[in-house]
């Protein structure tokens, strides 16, 4: 899914460190080439040499290191890479490309990246939460950084709250999302039906069939990889939605015209027939339901 693609991991003093080393396994799994910048800070949470074991490359930490190929690293690396994630990313390192600091490898690599960059803060919650945090976050975001969000959760701190670094699953979600295909839906917006309807008769009794939604949120999910707006009509599931799918849980077709929730903004006569033959490999038609792009929000 992502061969041939470069992504720089950026890890920083936390010790939610310890999960990048499942993430370089992931993407290595999905024939990735990974690269880890590390901070000093950080080599006190985890070694080094788990993530070159891992990634089968040097990880980099010292700018001025002797022994390299015969090359500016932190720029060579930078014009190589498809995608950056800092991710656990500190309040210092935040603050330091918020406002242009560059006295280490990883944040000299990450202001000559023009790669996509995202950031995956870590930190305890009254740090996460101060203004001059958010502050900085909010910062990057207008210089077209991406921000995940913190999870809430027991810290190793001793507090519960905001600060936790999510799950490896998600943050490879993140990474496949933005560089797995081309954005050639950008701008499309896609309705998506998934997952069987329940459809009562009496207060105990009701007709199914056995759809498992598998299909259509794997058409959610392609879509979105090629970068539509997708809204999700689903039935009752056992999966989950896809990331960044807005999602509406419906039980019977009859929500959905009683409440015309999936109609929100819309009329049906807006909406384009397209036939897309190639949305998902694998299967021969799948049927996508774009909205006119002058029909805005």
């Amino acid at each position: 899914m992502l061969k041939g693609k470069t992504v720089i991991l950026g890890i920083t003093g936390s010790i939610a460190a310890y999960k990048m080393a499942n993430v370089a396994s992931m993407l290595k799994k999905l024939h990735c080439n990974v690269e880890v910048i590390m901070t000093k800070n950080a080599v006190n949470f985890i070694n080094p040499i788990t993530f070159e074991t891992l990634t089968g490359n040097k990880c980099l930490i010292d700018t001025f290191d002797r022994n390299f190929q015969f090359q500016v690293e932190h720029i060579s690396l930078a014009k190589r890479a498809d995608l950056l994630m800092v991710a656990p990313a500190s309040a210092n390192i935040i603050g330091k490309l918020a406002n242009g600091i560059a006295d280490d490898m990883l944040t000299t690599t990450a202001l000559a990246c023009t790669c996509q960059k995202i950031i995956a803060p870590a930190m305890n919650t009254n740090m996460y939460l101060n203004p001059i945090v958010q502050d900085n976050m909010k910062r990057l975001q207008n210089y077209g950084f991406e921000m995940v969000e913190a999870a809430s959760g027991h810290l190793a701190c001793g507090d519960s709250g905001i600060g936790k670094l999510p799950e490896e699953k998600l943050l490879v979600e993140h990474i496949v999302r933005s560089i797995a295909r081309e954005k050639d839906m950008k701008g499309m917006k896609v309705l998506v039906s998934a997952g069987a309807t329940m459809e009562a008769i009496d207060p105990v009794r009701y007709i199914t069939n056995h759809s498992t939604g598998k299909m259509g949120y794997a058409i959610a999910s392609a879509a979105i990889a090629r970068g539509a707006k997708v809204t999700l009509v689903s039935g009752p599931t056992e999966l989950k939605p896809p990331m960044y799918a807005e999602t509406i849980n419906v039980t019977s077709a009859m929500e959905i015209s009683e409440s015309g929730k999936a109609m929100k903004y819309y009329a049906l006569e807006d909406f384009n027939l397209q036939i897309t033959k190639e949305l998902l490999r694998g299967l021969a038609q799948n049927i996508i339901i774009e909205i006119p792009s002058q029909n805005s929000d």
